[in-house]
């Protein structure tokens, strides 16, 4: 006599179901990085001087300088500005991702670098 729940029988449809809801995550997971690459993320720097906007896919789409900014006797401080904000841009987008993979995973931490 087989004992119930034990594997000849029990085994196949909990793999059946595992592998069904692995499929929907992955769906929801490519769901939500469709979602997160279309959305923007800006950051300023100098008090709103230098505004930078880059995209879920950590794409700069745009550079915004205010015109007191600009000054051709202290390039450094600008350049030092846009990277400021970018970087801080960037790393909003890096937060925003990693919230969606911290959803998807139940804070599991299966998300361990992949690029979702």
């Amino acid at each position: 006599m087989a004992k119930r729940g034990g594997f000849p029988g029990g085994m196949p449809g909990n793999m059946n179901n595992l592998m069904k809801q692995a499929q929907r995550m992955q769906r929801q997971m490519e769901e939500n990085q469709k979602e997160l690459e279309t959305k923007e993320f800006t950051a300023k720097a100098g008090g709103g001087a230098v505004e930078v906007t880059v995209t879920g896919k950590k794409e700069v789409t745009k550079v915004k300088l205010s015109e007191e900014v600009v000054d051709p006797e202290d390039i450094e401080m600008l350049e030092d500005l846009v990277m400021a904000a970018t970087n801080e841009a960037l790393r909003m987008a890096e937060d925003a991702n990693a919230e969606v993979m911290n959803k998807m995973t139940g804070g599991l931490g299966l998300g361990g670098g992949l690029p979702f």
